[in-house]
């Protein structure tokens, strides 16, 4: 039964930081990258919409989104939200599409991004603590012998040092990334 547990908060830790990964791409380092839109939603309709879901969205240069609608008349609503979305994008409506040139970052954006990485890589961490602390309870509900118990709680304490360390290198990479010019 310990070893259950075990298994499934190896899995759970493991989940965690995908979901990182997934989020560190949403932070953009001066390169057109589709995902830096994931968070943007359309009014559409009356209805809050994911922009992914009204739209390709294509990078025709390095530095350069396309978004081509499904809906034409919904091109409007789509500038609108990318503008409110506090991304720093200007999009720029021809009437079918819209371009948006992405700006070079400046140094104290790169710093400010590397503020928002370091605080998401917290989040994660603070995620694998909660995941520790419910699988300890868990060995704990199973009553389990003494030296058992303290076996099975120093295992799940070598799988966060585990995935702490996998948190760190993800970040370090991503802030290399935004220092990087």
């Amino acid at each position: 039964m310990g070893e259950e547990i075990l298994l499934l908060t190896e899995d759970k830790m493991e989940k965690a930081v995908v979901s990182l990964e997934k989020r560190f791409t949403t932070v953009r380092a001066g390169r057109a990258n589709p995902t830096s839109l994931d968070g943007v939603m359309v009014n559409y309709y009356g209805v809050d919409t994911p922009l992914k879901q009204l739209a390709t969205i294509s990078v025709p240069e390095a530095r350069q989104l396309l978004i081509k609608p499904f809906d034409r008349s919904c091109l409007n609503a789509i500038e609108k939200a990318i503008f409110e979305s506090n991304l720093g994008y200007t999009p720029n409506n021809d009437g079918e599409t819209i371009r948006i040139i992405i700006p070079m970052l400046t140094e104290d954006r790169r710093i400010e991004l590397t503020k928002q990485v370091k605080a998401m890589a917290e989040e994660g961490k603070v995620a694998i603590r909660n995941i520790r602390r419910e699988a300890i309870e868990e060995i704990e509900k199973l009553e389990l012998p003494e030296d058992v118990e303290k076996h099975q709680t120093n295992e799940i304490q070598n799988l966060v040092n585990e995935y702490n360390k996998k948190i760190d290198e993800k970040l370090k990479e991503k802030e290399e990334e935004l220092l990087s010019i």
